[in-house]
C-alpha cells in the first residue's frame, strides 16, 4: 500500500515500539514540559516526539508521515530528510514552549506575589482570571474564607490550592510528533504544490497547496483564538510548518545559488 524509505521506516518503528511501551511515568518524564516547570530537561525538547497520548494521536500522525514523507526522502535523500524531521520538531517545540512561557510567566508572577501577600480578594481574582474552570468547585471554600479571612488554615488552604493549580497547568506535558508531521505536510505542499491528493472527510480531491493553506489558517486560527477544549497544542503545528517553511525555502535559495 505504502512505499517506505528507509528514514520513514525507521521513524514509524520507533514511534510505535515506543508506544507500546509507554506509561504515565515514562510521559511525565519524556514528555516537554514548561520551561517555567521543575520537571522541565532539556532531552524533553527531542524525546517527546516519540511519545503519544493515545492510539488515535499515534495513528495520524503516523499516517501523515507515511503518506507525505517517502516522496520528501526520495528528493532530499536520507541525511537531508532525518535533518529535516528534526529539525521542524525541534522548531515546533520551541515555538510552543515561547508561546507557553509567555502565556505562563504572568500566571507564576501572580502565584509568586500571593505567596507573600495571601489573601480572599487575591484569591477569588487569581480563581476568576487564571482557573476559571475550577470556580464552581472552589465557591464553598471562597464563602468560608470570606467569612473567616484571617484563619490561619484558610489562608494555608487557599495557599495550597493556588500552588496546585498552578503546578497543574504548568506540569501538563506536551508530547507527539504532530510539529515534525506538520513540517513535513508544509515541505510537500511546497515543493509539489500541484499533486492531487483525495481526501477521506470530505470526500474530494484536492491540490496539495491548497490543503497546506488549509492546515495552516486553521492552526493559526485555533492557536490564537485558544481551543483549549481540544487539548491541542496549535503552536507546535505552527512551529513545525514555519520552521519547514524557512528550511525548505533556505535550501532552495542554496540550489540556485549552485547552479
Amino acid at each position: 500500500m505504502f512505499s517506505l524509505t528507509p528514514v520513514v521506516r525507521a521513524i514509524l518503528i520507533l514511534n510505535v515500539l515506543v508506544f507500546f511501551i509507554t506509561n504515565e511515568r515514562i510521559i511525565e518524564q519524556f514528555g516537554l514540559h514548561s520551561f517555567l516547570s521543575e520537571q522541565f530537561n532539556p532531552i524533553q525538547l527531542l524525546t517527546h516526539m516519540f511519545l503519544h497520548g493515545g492510539f488515535g494521536h499515534i495513528f495520524s500522525n503516523m499516517i501523515g508521515l507515511i503518506v507525505f514523507g517517502p516522496m520528501l526522502e526520495q528528493f532530499w535523500g536520507p541525511r537531508r530528510f532525518a535533518f529535516f524531521y528534526f529539525f521542524t520538531g525541534l522548531g515546533a517545540a520551541l515555538l510552543f514552549s515561547g508561546v507557553n512561557y509567555w502565556e505562563m510567566h504572568d500566571v507564576y508572577e501572580t502565584v509568586r506575589d500571593y505567596r507573600l501577600s495571601p489573601g480572599v480578594d487575591a484569591f477569588s481574582a487569581f480563581v476568576d482570571q487564571y482557573a476559571s474552570s475550577y470556580y464552581d468547585r472552589l465557591v464553598p471554600f471562597v464563602e468560608k474564607f470570606r467569612e473567616y479571612p484571617t484563619d490561619p488554615k484558610n489562608i494555608k488552604d487557599s495557599l495550597a490550592i493556588v500552588n496546585q493549580i498552578f503546578s497543574n497547568q504548568v506540569n501538563e506535558p506536551m508530547v507527539g510528533a504532530s510539529g515534525a508531521i506538520f513540517g513535513v505536510i508544509m515541505a510537500f505542499g511546497l515543493l509539489f504544490p500541484n499533486t492531487q491528493l483525495f481526501l477521506l472527510f470530505p470526500p474530494i480531491p484536492i491540490k496539495a497547496k491548497y490543503l497546506v493553506i488549509f492546515y495552516g489558517a486553521y492552526e493559526l486560527y485555533s492557536g490564537v483564538y485558544r481551543a483549549q477544549a481540544d487539548n491541542v497544542a496549535h503552536f507546535a503545528h505552527i512551529g513545525g510548518m514555519l520552521f519547514a517553511f524557512i528550511l525548505v525555502k533556505y535550501w532552495n535559495s542554496q540550489r540556485k545559488t549552485f547552479y
